[in-house]
């Protein structure tokens, strides 16, 4: 699946699903594993708003919860004036899978940005941290 594919999944079949009373901002992700299996995620709103659950968090859930623990891409779409970024604790749990990931950033108007998870997250904290000491 490429870029633009990808894109379109986020925009037609995930951010349609978003639950954003709250905000009404809208999110779709599609999550392209190694595997080649595309995982889907969109946003869940709360009234308590930090339960939240970006669309980025979901399709990486769906993936996991599936057995894919490789992602090849991601893309993120909003109706924003720019391409939707990814916040910082999404970047976090995506680090977690592999920092070579690559990010797409589109918003429906058709602007496009594209980075690598380890330019976007330069210093993520992983599971090397967790394993240099000894036990």
């Amino acid at each position: 699946m490429d870029d633009t594919e990808l894109i379109q999944a986020a925009i037609t079949e995930a951010r349609q699903n978003a639950y954003a009373p709250y905000s009404g901002f809208r999110v779709g992700a599609a999550l392209l594993c190694e595997d080649g299996r595309v995982f889907l995620g969109a946003n869940v709103e709360n009234a308590v708003y930090g339960l939240t659950m970006c669309a980025e968090r979901v399709a990486v859930a769906n993936a996991v919860t599936a057995g894919c623990r490789s992602f090849e891409a991601l893309a993120v779409v909003a109706d924003g004036p720019t391409p939707c970024p990814v916040c910082g604790a999404c970047r976090q749990v995506l680090a977690e899978f592999g920092p070579e990931t690559r990010i797409i950033m589109a918003n429906i108007a058709g602007e496009v940005k594209k980075a690598k998870l380890k330019d976007l997250l330069p210093t993520a904290f992983t599971n090397e941290q967790l394993f240099n000491e000894k036990r």
